[in-house]
């Protein structure tokens, strides 16, 4: 276990504004080995519906599974909060893989050092706070979530995934158009320019 990773309970009481809800891009979660592939979206609810057990994922062949939680913008974790599954479908074990959307399966998340690795407490029947060190997820796009190591061996069950923290920036758009003031064409951008020549020379071809 990381030694700056420990887990805790704690009060989450009405914590919904410093949830990051808002800020998952929810419909392109997705998971490895799930039961049933499209119930990786489901564990991904509002804060207020985080106690909800009508929902959930379970995992499929093995008590292994990884859900891949991208963000629509940069955000700041500070924690993430899970509610799992009770029983012999416990899961015991957490790592998380920051911006790593290589990650597209086991074999990659093995040989992959996770920047938050640590065990999950057992026993618990509410959702369960765990305090993330900020520095290695301040700036934080994407996340890979490996959880295994069930009490019983063959399955784990998720009920709630979410996170706490703040939104840093809004991510960078390539295709995004810069407006560059352009009074005459000694102004105008480069594109501008190459347009009106090559505007002027198919009238002057005609």
């Amino acid at each position: 276990m990381d030694q700056d990773s420990n887990s805790l309970t704690e009060d989450l009481g009405n914590s919904d504004q410093s949830s990051l809800f808002p800020y998952i891009d929810r419909d392109k979660v997705h998971g490895l080995n799930l039961d049933v592939p499209e119930r990786a979206k489901d564990i991904i609810k509002p804060w207020v519906d985080r106690e909800d057990t009508t929902l959930f994922a379970d995992s499929g062949v093995d008590d292994q599974m990884i859900i891949h939680v991208p963000f629509s913008e940069n955000v700041r974790i500070r924690s993430v909060v899970l509610k799992l599954g009770r029983g012999e479908c416990t899961p015991r074990h957490l790592r998380i893989y920051a911006n790593y959307p290589n990650i597209i399966d086991f074999t990659d998340a093995e040989n992959t050092k996770p920047h938050f690795n640590i065990s999950l407490l057992e026993g618990e029947t509410g959702a369960v706070e765990y305090p993330l060190r900020v520095a290695a997820f301040r700036s934080v796009h994407s996340l890979s979530l490996y959880v295994g190591d069930s009490v019983g061996g063959d399955l784990s069950r998720i009920y709630f995934i979410g996170f706490k923290g703040d939104c840093q920036s809004p991510r960078k758009e390539g295709t995004k158009k810069i407006e560059v003031p352009a009074p005459n064409a000694a102004d105008a951008s480069l594109v501008d320019r190459v347009l009106q020549r090559a505007k002027g020379q198919q009238t002057t071809a005609r």
